[in-house]
C-alpha cells in the first residue's frame, strides 16, 4: 500500500498541499495577511470616516451657503423695495414741487399781465388828458377874446392862492 501512495500523484499533491500549509503556517503567513488586511480595513474605516466628515462639512458648507443666499436676497429685496420707496417720495416731491413751480409762474405771469394793464391803462389817461388838454386850449383861445382870457387867468391865479395858503 505503500508503493500504492507511493506511485499515486493524488497522495503526492495532498502532502505538498500539506508541506505548502505547514510552511506558510510555520512562517506565520496567516498572521501577516490577517495583519495586512486588518490595517487594510483600517486604512478603509479611516477613509470612510474622513469622507464622512468631509461630506458633513460639505453640507454645512452648503447650509452656509444656502442661507448667506437666503439673507442676500433678503437684503436685495429690503433695497429694492427701499428704492421703490425713494423713487416715489422723489416724484411726488417732483410733482409738488412742480406744481409749486408753476403756480409761482402763474402768479408772476398774472402779476406782469397786471402790471402792463395798469401801464396801458396810465398811458391811455395820460393820452386823454394830454388830448383834453390840448382840445381845451383850442376851444379856450378860439372862443374866448383876449379880456375873457385875461380874466380867467386872473380868476384861476386866485384860486390857486386859495388853495395854496
Amino acid at each position: 500500500m505503500i508503493d500504492y501512495l507511493l506511485s499515486d500523484t493524488s497522495f503526492w499533491a495532498m502532502l505538498g498541499v500539506i508541506v505548502f500549509f505547514g510552511i506558510l503556517a510555520w512562517f506565520k503567513v496567516p498572521g501577516m495577511i490577517a495583519g495586512q488586511l486588518d490595517d487594510r480595513a483600517a486604512k478603509i474605516k479611516n477613509d470612510l470616516d474622513e469622507a464622512r466628515r468631509m461630506r458633513e462639512e460639505a453640507q454645512e458648507l452648503l447650509a452656509s451657503f444656502q442661507r448667506k443666499q437666503r439673507e442676500a436676497e433678503a437684503e436685495a429685496e429690503a433695497i429694492i423695495e427701499q428704492a421703490k420707496a425713494d423713487a416715489k417720495h422723489l416724484r411726488d416731491e417732483s410733482r409738488t414741487e412742480l406744481a409749486a413751480r408753476l403756480e409761482r409762474r402763474t402768479a408772476l405771469a398774472e402779476q406782469r399781465i397786471a402790471q402792463a394793464e395798469a401801464h396801458a391803462v396810465a398811458e391811455v389817461k395820460a393820452l386823454a388828458a394830454d388830448l383834453a388838454t390840448d382840445a381845451a386850449a383850442r376851444l379856450i383861445s378860439e372862443n374866448l377874446k383876449k379880456a375873457d382870457h385875461s380874466k380867467r387867468i386872473k380868476a384861476d391865479l386866485d384860486d390857486l392862492e386859495k388853495r395854496l395858503n
